[in-house]
């Protein structure tokens, strides 16, 4: 089972910065997802389309919750141009303060967890430094310009932003069960093994910025781990030509 949170829907239901969110909501989110988590359930977030501020004019950097959410996989968002059905350039997704730009940064409000103390997660980059939740996890095509072809009563559109990625990765999780016969389980621990990465499975974002913070091979708070091979993934994860580490 996996669950997708759009962050362009109502605060009451969907994203917005930390900042916006009571301490009593944060932790009621908070204590969901953790036993989603234990379930076995992946709930997928968007990282927000405002960049490094989220939104917020006060000068300072601000992540997305529940994207945010140590329990979450945070989707962040790249601009993905192809040729011949071969990506040509990805980036990070980042068209400047009116047409959007992929959220991330670094938590105020939860502590850096477990899964990813050896990932050389920066500090904030707002007065004092404060270590942290780095957001986010994982990246796909979120530009509104690159974006995804949608059939509307007969009408289409390309559409896009990090609202996008939630989705794409919930299916393909969703595919993975599918072939696995069983849930893959809470896939940020798998994500930060290193197993995956070796893999191959994910296209590492090394170049771009969402305002505060810059891409970097590996992990970094702009696309996370990076963007999908779906059959890689599925291949890594079902154990099809090595062993599962579901």
């Amino acid at each position: 089972m996996i669950f997708t949170i759009d962050l362009w829907c109502s605060r009451s239901v969907g994203g917005g910065p930390e900042s916006s969110w009571t301490a009593q909501a944060l932790q009621v989110y908070d204590q969901a997802f953790q036993e989603a988590a234990a379930l076995g359930i992946t709930v997928c977030c968007a990282a927000g389309g405002d960049g490094s501020s989220d939104g917020i004019s006060d000068g300072y950097a601000h992540v997305d919750f529940p994207a945010s959410s140590p329990h979450v996989l945070g989707c962040g968002g790249t601009r993905l141009e192809a040729s011949d059905a071969a990506i040509s350039q990805e980036v990070v997704w980042n068209e400047g303060i009116m047409a959007g730009a992929t959220g991330g940064g670094i938590s105020e409000v939860f502590a850096l967890p477990e899964y990813q103390k050896y990932v050389n997660v920066p500090s904030s980059v707002n007065p004092g430094g404060k270590p942290g939740r780095g957001v986010p996890d994982v990246g796909g095509d979120a530009d509104p310009a690159t974006g995804y072809l949608i059939r509307v009563d007969r009408l289409q559109f390309i559409l896009g932003g990090t609202s996008a990625v939630p989705p794409l990765w919930a299916a393909l999780i969703a595919l993975i069960n599918q072939r696995l016969g069983h849930p893959v389980g809470y896939l940020n621990p798998l994500l930060y093994s290193g197993q995956i990465v070796k893999s191959g499975a994910l296209h590492d974002i090394t170049s771009g910025n969402n305002g505060a913070y810059q891409a970097r091979p590996g992990w970094d708070p702009c696309t996370g781990w990076g963007t999908p091979d779906g059959v890689k993934l599925m291949q890594v994860l079902t154990g099809q030509g090595g062993r599962a580490i579901s």
